[in-house]
């Protein structure tokens, strides 16, 4: 692949403590390290970019569309950027170019239907058992794929407290909800109290078990990591938080400090990344990434492929290059530093895990796999193994009707899943109903789902025993 003729090995980097642009040289420390500073002094405009950067013909023409994804940028995120390569993989992830205002094939407004699955306004219920909570539409700063650009960044968009009320009298009544995710845009944004208070009415549901935040601030705002913070998300366990970084070059002395604190207060960390054109879509450096991450007590946890939304096309990449990737992880670094690649399917069917294919073959008493190497071995399976024979307490059990899915068809729910409109495409013009095709339980399966038990007429029913 040819290297971009202005790509310098300076941009990949790695940058000390208390890096900054010249443009910030001379702001003191008190309010370089004051997360209101840094939300009060973002760069939003071509005028303030050239301040700090060096802009190519397309980065100017991106930021000066009008209609484009809000340009919101800290001067501290600001100052990770290469002044003079524009394949600087930081500068990549915020600043517009040309290309946002490019159309691709299958691009949505709402690739995930989020919107489709959303019951109240603010919360996605796309599971059986978890939600998306989303409490603002407000970023520290604003990455150019965001998935949820159609209202991320918008003031009129943001959740009020009318809105969160039905969020949680929602929640109050699906007791089969047990885990809630807080997004948005960015909760660590909120004021302190209104987090806490949020939290805590979460924490007073009885089935809610799990809360979760995801967030990029840590990343773009080190600074918001304060003890005040860290106090009320520690009030509220158990609580876990999944930050996003997609270049190493994003892992500063600030935020392996800010990470700390979190550990610290008691907060299990994870990254999720986007695989993204240009910036992370090498094995080296996803490599190096995930080491440093694991060095900060950061669980890798996703590898996300860029979602279908306006905008992002030009930092799409194939799924194979993901899966060339992945390949180069699995037996060339710790466990604990493979994340899992998923694709969030188009149209809200949700995370697909997509990895290399370690089964060569398989028949009724042996597994063929190969690993990293190309080592290839034969696994023996047990030839008594009957299946589990202990007692299920029935609470443990979900009773929610749907969306078991796959599972159910193991489980002898169903046997078969139908698409949408699937009966309807076998109605053939000039078909009628007539005395072979009318009867509707000549395609129940005995013994599955909920049909009788009972053998049908002239057939002997047989029960084997122990």
């Amino acid at each position: 692949m040819p290297i971009h003729p202005q790509a310098t090995l300076r941009a990949q980097q790695m940058l000390p403590r208390n890096h900054r642009a010249p443009k910030w040289a001379e702001v003191p420390d008190a309010q370089w390290y004051d997360w209101k500073w840094q939300l009060k002094n973002r760069v939003n405009s071509v005028e303030e970019l050239e301040e700090v950067l060096t802009l190519t013909e397309s980065e100017r023409v991106g930021a000066s569309a009008k209609g484009i994804f809000r340009l919101d940028i800290t001067p501290y995120f600001a100052s990770l950027m290469d002044p003079t390569d524009p394949t600087c993989p930081v500068r990549r992830q915020v600043i517009p170019t040309h290309h946002e205002l490019e159309t691709f094939t299958s691009m949505m407004e709402d690739s995930l239907a989020e919107d489709k699955h959303s019951p109240v306004p603010g919360l996605v219920h796309r599971y059986p058992d978890r939600v998306l909570m989303l409490v603002t539409t407000q970023c520290a700063s604003y990455c150019r794929y965001c998935t949820r650009s159609r209202i991320v960044g918008d003031p009129a968009e943001t959740f009020n407290v009318a809105e969160y009320g039905l969020q949680l009298d929602y929640l109050r009544a699906n007791p089969q909800i047990r885990d809630v995710l807080l997004s948005g845009g960015d909760p660590l944004t909120l004021a302190p109290k209104v987090l806490g208070n949020l939290l805590s009415e979460l924490r007073s549901i009885p089935h809610i078990e799990i809360i979760r935040i995801g967030t990029r601030v840590p990343v773009f705002m080190p600074m918001r990591v304060t003890d005040e913070l860290c106090e009320v998300l520690s009030a509220h366990h158990p609580l876990w938080m999944n930050i996003h970084i997609n270049h190493p070059r994003e892992i500063t002395p600030e935020v392996a400090d800010a990470c700390d604190k979190l550990t610290r207060a008691g907060v299990p960390l994870g990254n999720q990344s986007v695989l993204l054109r240009g910036v992370n879509d090498h094995p080296v450096i996803m490599q190096k990434l995930l080491r440093e991450l694991v060095k900060i007590r950061v669980r890798p946890y996703y590898i996300y492929q860029c979602d279908l939304v306006h905008g992002a096309g030009h930092l799409r990449t194939t799924v194979s290059k993901g899966l060339e990737i992945m390949e180069s992880l699995r037996g060339h670094t710790s466990g604990y530093s493979i994340p899992t690649y998923v694709v969030d399917a188009p149209g809200g069917g949700g995370k697909i895990p997509v990895s290399p294919n370690y089964v060569v073959s398989q028949s009724a008493d042996k597994l063929i796999l190969r690993n990293f190497e190309g080592y290839i071995a034969a696994y023996s399976e047990p030839t008594d193994y009957t299946g589990p024979d202990m007692p299920i307490p029935a609470e443990w059990e979900r009773q929610e009707p749907g969306q078991s899915g796959i599972y159910g068809l193991m489980m002898g729910e169903r046997i078969s899943i139908e698409p949408q409109g699937f009966s309807e495409s076998r109605v053939r013009p000039g078909a009628t109903q007539h005395r072979l095709n009318s009867r509707e339980d000549k395609w129940d399966a005995y013994g599955v789902g909920n049909v009788t038990d009972t053998a049908p007429d002239g057939m002997l029913e047989v029960v084997s025993g122990d």
